[in-house]
């Protein structure tokens, strides 16, 4: 049968080979079964004419997902994260049918009919399918995403790739290595990295703004002065004005993270937290009851 095949010579075809196939025809035999699975999976974009036609313009893939370029999210299909060490394997999954390393082609191949075409032409005269794309996940820490770093990720198949981590990267981002995936007669497919940006012990994310609390001591909260704060690029000597309450916030600009686009850093808030020393201190407490007596005060509400 030709590949340019009528949408009514697929059908039938399919019919004939499905029932060759079908699980009541070949009890107890999973090889026939799983063919069965496979066959019906790729009727159900080669029995779609508008299916038929992005799959022939390569705007779909075998999944009859759309297909995904560029950084971003999504298109994974049934791509599964390895183990320790960032390895991965794929699977992919046709409407329920799981198996493993799918060649549309293949499959269509029993459709079609094994003569013509040579392998390297899809059916209705379009390109091969590529492997599949395949995904893992890599594990970042937050001065990786602020200085950009190189991550070395291991492959199930005993690969090793070393990983340029852009700066201003968020957890979730989605980087494609192209022809890093699985074998396919077109060509390799593309891995698909999956950052996971570990939560950091002082800082706190939000966009490219950087949160911490600041832990500053009564007398410089009342009288001023310099106090030392940790930064992603290092400590740096920071000035307390006088009369700072807990809640006060400082800023400290071009301290955050570079924007993805254009490099730009955000800022980095330091919010005020008066602490006490640790234990009793006899003299502070009596400081503390005289004021108390002699300057009474209800702390006004924040909010």
């Amino acid at each position: 049968m030709s590949r340019g095949a009528s949408a009514d010579e697929i059908r039938k075809a399919f019919r004939k080979l499905a029932k060759q196939l079908h699980p009541d025809q070949n009890p107890d035999d999973k090889k026939a079964e799983e063919r069965f699975k496979r066959v019906s999976a790729a009727f159900d974009i080669v029995g779609d004419e508008e299916k038929r036609k992005k799959f022939d313009r390569g705007e779909i893939d075998a999944d009859g997902r759309e297909t995904v370029r560029g950084f971003g999210g999504g298109g994974f299909g049934g791509q599964t994260a390895g183990g320790p060490g960032g390895g991965f394997h794929h699977t992919s999954s046709f409407h329920g049918a799981h198996f493993e390393g799918v060649d549309l082609n293949d499959i269509l191949g029993d459709v079609f009919g094994r003569g013509g075409g040579g392998g390297q032409r899809g059916f209705g005269g379009g390109f091969a399918n590529r492997g599949a794309d395949v995904r893992a996940e890599l594990d970042v820490d937050l001065e990786d995403v602020i200085r950009g770093a190189k991550k070395r990720i291991s492959f199930s198949d005993g690969r090793v790739l070393d990983v340029n981590i852009p700066k201003g990267a968020v957890d979730g981002q989605v980087m494609r290595l192209k022809g890093q995936g699985a074998a396919g007669r077109a060509g390799h497919g593309d891995a698909l990295i999956e950052l996971r940006v570990r939560p950091h012990p002082i800082f706190k994310r939000d966009g490219e703004t950087l949160t911490m609390d600041l832990p500053v001591s009564a007398p410089d909260a009342i009288l001023g002065g310099k106090v030392e704060a940790p930064t992603p690029d290092g400590p740096v000597s920071l000035t307390i004005p006088k009369h700072s309450s807990s809640g006060a916030t400082l800023r400290l600009k071009g301290r955050g993270l570079p924007d993805g686009r254009t490099g730009k850093r955000g800022d980095l808030l330091a919010r005020v937290m008066i602490m006490l020393p640790e234990g009793t201190d006899p003299e502070l407490e009596a400081f503390a009851e005289a004021w108390r007596k002699s300057r009474p005060y209800t702390p006004k509400r924040r909010g």
